[in-house]
């Protein structure tokens, strides 16, 4: 069976951030590959920043083209909306059954999976890799410890999207911080200014 890892996020832009922790992910678990899956807009949620949900998926694309086993995924962009991480995964179950697919999140998400919806069928049925991030707070004992949590000891890369778009605003150079294909697409634009 296939293992797919679900990097979630919105990706606004996507960064050097997200590709030295999605490769690391695959060097060191036994994934088979890495889907980048584009958060689209949040309906309810009025953001000004977030660009509009194929640009998103326009500069994953690009940033991941020369990393045959990452791919971006607009599979959301398509399920009703909010988009709830359960209804994606039983969706890719219906759509993929021979992918066993795994979940990649922050502690900092981690700290507040018992909050999201169906939260105990997500961790009973679903391996979920942890990567660490500089968050405050403890984590929830029990959750922690299931046996499909799986932290793994990837480089705290405290790159934020949100300052790499104030920098953009702001005129500063933000090259370092992004893959070159991403720098291009952007820099030829308004976006973020």
């Amino acid at each position: 069976m296939k293992k797919t890892g679900l990097f979630f996020g919105s990706f606004n832009p996507v960064h050097i951030g997200h590709l030295i922790l999605a490769n690391y992910i695959l060097e060191h678990s036994d994934m088979d590959e890495l889907w980048f899956v584009v958060s689209p807009q949040n309906p309810f949620k009025e953001k000004k920043s977030l660009l509009k949900d194929h640009n998103r998926l326009d500069m994953v694309q690009l940033a991941l083209q020369n990393y045959p086993q990452m791919r971006a995924s607009n599979v959301e962009f398509s399920l009703p909306r909010p988009s709830y991480t359960i209804d994606t995964l039983t969706y890719l179950h219906e759509k993929y059954p021979d992918v066993a697919f795994s979940l990649i999140m922050g502690e900092d998400n981690l700290k507040n999976l018992h909050k999201w919806k169906n939260a105990d069928v997500l961790i009973q049925n679903h391996q979920i890799i942890v990567y660490p991030r500089m968050f405050e707070g403890k984590m929830e004992q029990p959750v922690a410890e299931h046996e499909n949590i799986i932290p793994i000891k990837a480089p705290v890369i405290e790159l934020s999207a949100t300052e790499i778009r104030k920098m953009i605003k702001e005129g500063k150079n933000v090259r370092p911080m992004l893959p070159p294909e991403v720098f291009e697409y952007l820099d030829g634009s308004s976006f973020y200014k």
